[in-house]
Order: structure tokens, then sequence, then C-alpha cells
């Protein structure tokens, strides 16, 4: 009976300890996880798309949108810092920052931002997520090829034509005289699109290859070209005989130049000329998105210089040389013994 009193008793005064600790200490029974700061949900970049907007001849207006995923506990005060730093040079276009404000729930949310860039080379947009401040997640997208991004004053589907068969510029002899030869002049152009486009002419101009002296020249309207179809635009003109001469002809419509294209008439027998260029295709290249290192923002990575380091060198290490630094010793001490 002592034991279950003693008990009983004992039992009591934690009950009324513990109301005494409630009155006296307010809160000292309070739901702890009530008082500790809720941490803020994650803000991680899901993806970056970029569109070209608006295009003139100098510059295009690149249109960022950035998915931010969020989950968990809300996140205040989020904001994105947009950049464009040139790939070849490494300095900074253009910056925007844009304010996102608070994110809530398991969502994704697509935050645009606009970027006018130079219409040359390329970039690296590269976007950096902010929280209250802090740097929390970034991601990077290149792009390159810009250049042929193409103003609306500038766009055609007719281009001279690139075959090995039709070359986009050829001659042949109408007439040769003993100081005036007449060419015969052809030039083929090709529709690659869905329309019959209007107001087209060309312009072809004879230069003396030594000299670069204008010899001739003459314009030609281009008759309209139905979609996929291939025609040939004729003209002919008098040089000096015995000169070797550039043939360029440049295709025009509505005062802007469209394409252009090089040829080679040698009227000289002793002294031949040729046209070396290389044409190339530049077309635009989105790279593809990457990301940062989260809460702990970039971390650097090295590049390979191609040079030995302090600690090391081609061919043998440090351990060879110590090696035989201790050889050479042994060596001389048995020689004087």
């Amino acid at each position: 009976m002592r034991r279950e009193t003693a008990l009983a008793a004992g039992t009591v005064g934690v009950v009324l300890l513990t109301v005494v600790a409630a009155v006296l200490v307010p809160g000292a029974l309070a739901d702890p996880s009530e008082e500790r700061p809720v941490r803020p949900g994650p803000v991680t970049i899901a993806d970056m798309e970029i569109a070209a907007g608006d295009v003139t001849g100098d510059t295009v207006t690149l249109n960022v949108t950035t998915r931010l995923s969020h989950r968990g506990p809300p996140a205040r005060n989020v904001s994105l810092r947009v950049q464009a730093v040139d790939t070849e040079s490494g300095l900074v276009e253009t910056t925007r920052t844009v304010r996102v404000g608070n994110l809530s729930g398991e969502r994704e949310v697509a935050v645009p931002t606009n970027l006018t860039v130079e219409r040359e080379g390329g970039y690296r947009i590269r976007t950096v997520v902010y929280r209250d401040g802090q740097r929390i997640d970034s991601g990077a997208r290149e792009l390159r090829g810009l250049e042929a991004l193409q103003p609306p004053y500038a766009r055609s589907d007719v281009r001279f034509a690139s075959a090995d068969a039709l070359p986009p510029v050829s001659f042949s002899v109408a007439e040769a005289g003993e100081e005036r030869t007449t060419l015969a002049l052809q030039m083929g152009l090709t529709n690659g699109g869905d329309e019959r486009p209007a107001d087209l002419r060309v312009t072809v101009t004879l230069r003396q290859a030594d000299s670069n002296i204008v010899a001739n020249r003459t314009s030609v309207t281009v008759e309209s070209i139905r979609p996929g179809r291939t025609e040939t635009v004729e003209t002919r003109l008098a040089v000096p005989a015995g000169y070797n001469y550039y043939i360029d002809a440049v295709l025009w419509r509505d005062g802007v130049v469209i394409d252009s294209a090089r040829g080679a008439a040698n009227l000289n027998p002793s002294e031949t000329i040729s046209v070396n260029e290389t044409r190339r295709e530049v077309e635009l290249e989105v790279g593809d998105f990457t990301r940062g290192d989260g809460e702990g923002g970039d971390r650097p990575v090295p590049e390979a210089t191609g040079q030995p380091t302090a600690s090391g060198g081609p061919g043998f290490g440090v351990a060879v040389a110590v090696v035989a630094v201790v050889a050479a010793a042994l060596l001389a001490r048995r020689k004087r013994q």
C-alpha cells in the first residue's frame, strides 16, 4: 500500500507541477513547430525557351521564357536576372531583372523576358534565380548564327540557283571582235517558297579582274517565278576584248539586296582567273539548356590549358627525379670508398 500511495502521490505532484508551469510560464506547453520559422520551398529552373521576336537590320529581340518549378512551403520575394553574354568576348551585352513575387503550391511558373542584342555572332543567355536577394539557382543556353535571322524587308524565297549542273552565273561568247567582245550572260534563279514574289530585278556588273574597273553593267527585270520552279534570266554585255572579267550578279527586291553571286569570264588565253570563294549556309543554332549548382550557385570549372603543372610535366614525374638524385649520391659515395 505504501508503494502504491507513493506512486499516486508522485503522479499528482507531476500534474500539479505541469499546471503551475503552464500558469506561470505562458506558452510552455505550446507546439514547438509554431515557434520555429518555416523554411521556404525550393525554387529551381525547370527549362528555358528562347524565340526570335522583332528583327531589324542591326538587332534582334529575343523572347526568353524561364519556367520556374516551386515545391513545398511558400517562397517569398522571388526575382530573376537574365543576361546576354557575348560568346566571343565574354562581355555582357544586356541585362534584365524581373520580379516574380511570391510563389506557393506545387506548380511551374513561366516568366517571360525580352532581350535586345546585336544581330550577329552568338550569345550565352544566362538566368539567375534569387529569393530575398539570395541566389538559389541558375541556368544557361547558347545561341549561334543570329545573322541568319533576316528582317522582314530582306526575306525572300527566290535565290540564285546552286546546283552543280546549273551554276548561278554562266556566259557564252555571242560576238567576238578585235576590240570588243559581246557576252551572253545567264543567271539561274530558284523560287523555294510558296508564293510568286514580284518587283524582282537582277543587276549584272562586269569588272576587269586586274584593275577592278567596271567595264559594263545592266539591270534586268525578273518575271514572276512559280513556286518550286527555276528560271533563267538572260542579258548581253559588250566589253573590251582580251581581258579577264568577274561577273557580279545581285538580286534586288524593292531596293533591297536579296542575294548575290559571282562568276568569271576568261577572255585572255594567256592568263585565267577563277572565283575562289567558299559559300557556307549560316543557320541559327540554339544550345542545350544547362543548370547551375542550385543553392551554392555556379561553380567555375577549370579548363585544361595544355601546359604542365608545377608538380609534374610530360614524361617523368617528381618521384623519378628524387630516385635519380638518391642513386647519384650513392654512386658518388661508393666511388669515394
